[in-house]
């Protein structure tokens, strides 16, 4: 039988997130399906047509699965129980060397990192940054601000606020609304980190934050968490649920596909980081092309599709 190249939807039009537990992810008849090897049943996944698939405690994942997840651009997350731990994540895709190296100018670069720093912070407030300042100045203007609207949200909905407190090792421990924010803001990380690797960017090169594996996940993330998922961790809080974490994966789902989340994530990078104002760099004129040339990719440019 002919080989049939697969065709990978763009991350914009795909669905945001899956929570898979306690069952074998393996492939049959070339679709992605999740076994219950208890009952004996199985359960299809257009894999292909999904951004990241999130892997809790008791799953299983065979090496065809994870190809197959490769190959179709989705990012496959190991979170913990709850969805509320990020342990480890597969890579579909990830920095091209162009971008990688675009990317990386702009953060080594002190006046061109502070010009996409004041980017975001006119994106995620509406408003320009303050004239003069620097980074670190703007990172505690934005903190303070977050304090506020926390609290200005708190009293919206009628829930007792004490601070963004929690500690991921005793997760049983935070108060309602801090399990339903890291919740939201869990699903919400997975989103953003599939959006930056179809875009060939690296999520470790961060603006406004730096040193940690997610760094420019989180400061993309920044832009949307008060449009799109803290409202709904305030939401679900003051409806006291008894499963606080599954109520707000399913809120979230709902709002990353109202609010259009991935169509706005990718055109967000692209629209920071240049505010810096350059051109990627031009491959060096020394530099030598791949032996065997890669097929023109039908997905986003990060992913590593096979045509």
């Amino acid at each position: 039988m002919a080989f049939v190249p697969l065709k990978p939807i763009p991350i914009k039009d795909r669905v945001s997130m899956m929570f898979v537990a306690y069952g074998r992810i393996d492939v049959k008849d070339g679709a992605f399906v999740v076994v219950d090897e208890v009952n004996g049943e199985r359960m299809h996944i257009p894999v292909g047509s999904v951004a990241c698939i999130m892997l809790e405690p008791g799953t299983r994942v065979s090496h065809a699965a994870v190809k197959l997840a490769a190959v179709t651009g989705t990012l496959l997350i190991w979170v913990g129980e709850a969805g509320v731990r990020l342990y480890a994540s597969g890579q579909p895709g990830g920095a091209r060397s162009d971008k990688l190296l675009y990317q990386a100018k702009l953060a080594l670069d002190p006046d061109l990192r502070l010009k996409v720093v004041r980017r975001m912070f006119e994106q995620r407030f509406g408003e320009p940054a303050p004239e003069r300042r620097s980074v670190d100045q703007l990172r505690g203007i934005e903190g303070a601000r977050v304090r506020k609207i926390y609290e200005l949200m708190a009293k919206q909905y009628g829930v007792t606020w004490k601070g963004r407190r929690y500690d991921p090792k005793e997760w049983d421990k935070s108060d309602v609304v801090n399990q339903c924010l890291s919740a939201a803001t869990a699903c919400l990380y997975g989103v953003t980190e599939a959006a930056v690797l179809a875009a060939g960017y690296a999520p470790a090169v961060g603006f406004v934050h730096s040193g940690k594996p997610l760094s420019f996940v989180y400061d993309i993330a920044d832009l949307f968490k008060f449009d799109t998922v803290v409202p709904v961790a305030f939401r679900i809080a003051a409806s006291k649920p008894v499963a606080p974490d599954r109520a707000v994966r399913v809120a979230c789902r709902d709002v990353f596909r109202q609010s259009k989340l991935l169509k706005r994530i990718i055109p967000a990078i692209e629209d920071v980081l240049a505010a810096g104002g350059i051109e990627p760099p031009p491959p060096p004129e020394d530099s030598q092309p791949p032996a065997i040339p890669e097929p023109q990719s039908l997905a986003d440019s990060g992913h590593r599709s096979q045509g």
